[in-house]
């Protein structure tokens, strides 16, 4: 008897909705307008849904009186702060399309975006961290001839502003009855290892419901208080932070412009936080905080950790020791919206640690070969992917490359490996660029990873391939030890003698006190790999010997 195949669709019980954004927003604040919608901590900012609306309808007026029709393109070049949270609504209300700029963006890359998207204008904070982003501005803005206006948050916010006076509320009530929760509304830039970076276009619908389903299953009410330490210029932040909670009247809750360890701690303490977001790196950075055993973590009963592999061992920690008995895994990409699947509270603990969950509603997804395009039987390795109403409506601007990513089905091809299980849960064990071909064999750098965290010593893990001109390729692993540990090559090698197979125990090791990141906390393996072939004198393709 053969095995099902694996494909999954979502549960249709509940229908999406097809409110615009600010159509949304205004329902919520008739509802749950004197509870707190916004706190960020860093800027002493608070405020109520009444006033989170009014500061909205503000913005939005002033984008009009600057003569920003719908269609058009806002740029956000900022770190997290409460005017981001304002903008995005502001923009979604008047049907201006927000491009989120990374915040950690340099001038050729800020170039590149708002010449692609055809920004008109930008806002843009004085600078993050040692970056000054007026004078990376400066730099570029004669090659960009649709910038036609620039706005410094930290200067000309309130002069911004009071330009609402210029436009009535009809003409504000005009222009949003005339939009469609099908509208472009967001522009993202993936981060891509090759090639420039692509604009994935989002709707109101798209990321709006994900949000909403994102929040449903957290089982998000008002009393919820949501720290959000992730970057809002990611889906992680602006989807799956600020609109679950603002389509539940939850409160979301910002400790500052980037993620900081302490202040995520000292935050979830003060603000009596309810759920906690972030990266794997961020949740083993404040399990090993020296503040985390004074801090009071009570208050927490859910959360949700993505936007990397999450290693098992560090969600016991965070279900034990963080009192997140209800935290969420959540697999997606920024062309989905970004969530696909999602654990459930109600799930086993060995599902919760083990899996990316299963299907979101209205989601559909199959693992199918990646040679012949076949969906493979459940409990075989290939290749996720997904449709339904989150996928993205395509690439800005960009036909060639939305076609090699969405087929003609609107089937969305993730390039991520996965194994369904018999009860529709998926597994991610890699990508199809990270896998590592040594001597014919397929080695998933994803088992490997799991297996390094069951070292007492070792803190963080993460496995690479690099040249070998005799396999082609060598297991590689970067290791990052807890305090005051001290394992050799030799210890490690021995740890995984007899535990896994030969050929998957790293040739190589590299002992690292930090990773090459992007700015939403995921491992650039693609640098790592550069990085660790230049040390290694293997880009000149020098020969390796067995271990």
């Amino acid at each position: 008897m053969t095995n099902a195949p694996s494909h999954v669709r979502g549960a249709t019980d509940a229908p999406l909705s097809t409110e615009t954004i600010g159509a949304m927003l205004r329902r919520v604040v008739e509802r749950f307008g004197a509870r707190e919608a916004l706190v960020v901590r860093a800027q002493g900012y608070r405020a109520t849904y009444r006033e989170l609306w009014d500061a909205t309808t503000a913005l939005a007026k002033a984008l009009m009186a600057r003569g920003i029709d719908a269609g058009e393109r806002v740029g956000i070049w900022s770190p997290n702060r409460h005017e981001w949270v304002v903008t995005q609504h502001a923009t979604a209300r008047i049907g201006a399309i927000l491009v989120n700029v990374n915040p950690a963006y340099k001038s050729r890359e800020l170039e590149y975006a708002l010449n692609q998207s055809g920004i008109r204008l930008l806002l843009l904070a004085r600078g993050f961290r040692t970056t000054d982003y007026r004078a990376l501005l400066d730099e570029v803005r004669g090659r960009c001839p649709h910038l036609e206006q620039v706005v410094v948050i930290d200067d000309d916010w309130d002069a911004l502003l009071a330009e609402a006076a210029a436009v009535d509320d009809a003409a504000l009530a005009e222009r949003e009855a005339g939009l469609d929760c099908h509208d472009p509304i967001n522009i993202q830039y993936t981060s891509g290892t090759t090639g420039a970076p692509k604009g994935a276009t989002l709707s109101h619908h798209n990321i709006l419901n994900n949000g909403h389903l994102c929040g449903e299953i957290l089982a998000y009410t008002e009393a919820d208080r949501v720290c959000i330490p992730v970057p809002f210029y990611h889906c992680f932040g602006m989807v799956m932070g600020n609109l679950a909670c603002a389509s539940h009247g939850a409160c979301a809750v910002v400790p500052g412009e980037a993620f900081d360890a302490r202040l995520t701690l000292e935050t979830v303490g003060a603000e009596r936080c309810t759920s906690l977001y972030g990266v794997p790196t961020m949740f083993i950075a404040q399990l090993n905080h020296p503040d985390f055993e004074r801090t009071d973590v009570s208050s927490l009963r859910t959360g949700i950790m993505a936007g990397a592999p999450c290693p098992a061992e560090v969600m016991k920690q965070v279900h034990d020791r963080m009192n997140i008995r209800e935290i969420t895994i959540c697999y997606g990409m920024t062309e989905t919206s970004p969530v696909s699947t999602q654990t459930r509270r109600g799930d086993s603990f060995e599902r919760r640690v083990s899996t990316v969950g299963r299907v979101h509603p209205h989601v559909e997804i199959q693992v199918v070969d990646p040679e012949t395009g076949r969906v493979v039987e459940r409990g075989t390795s290939g290749e996720l992917c997904t449709r339904g109403y989150s996928v993205m409506l395509g690439y800005w601007n960009n036909q060639e490359a939305t076609a090699a990513a969405v087929d003609a089905e609107r089937w969305m091809h993730t390039r991520d490996l996965a194994v369904m299980d018999h009860d529709g849960y998926l597994r991610i064990v890699g990508r199809l660029t990270d896998m590592i071909i040594r001597g014919g064999e397929n080695i998933y750098p994803r088992e490997i990873e799991e297996f390094l965290y069951t070292h007492p010593e070792i803190e963080d893990a993460h496995v690479i391939g690099v040249p070998s001109q005799l396999y082609g390729e060598e297991v590689m692993a970067w290791v990052k030890l807890k305090a005051g540990a001290d394992v050799d090559d030799v210890a490690l090698t021995a740890f995984c003698r007899g535990r896994i197979a030969t050929t998957k125990i790293p040739r190589f090791w590299k002992r690292v006190d930090s990773f090459p990141m992007t700015v939403t906390g995921k491992v650039q393996k693609f640098r790592m790999r550069e990085l660790a072939a230049a040390e290694l004198g293997l880009d000149a393709g020098a020969e390796n010997t067995g271990r």
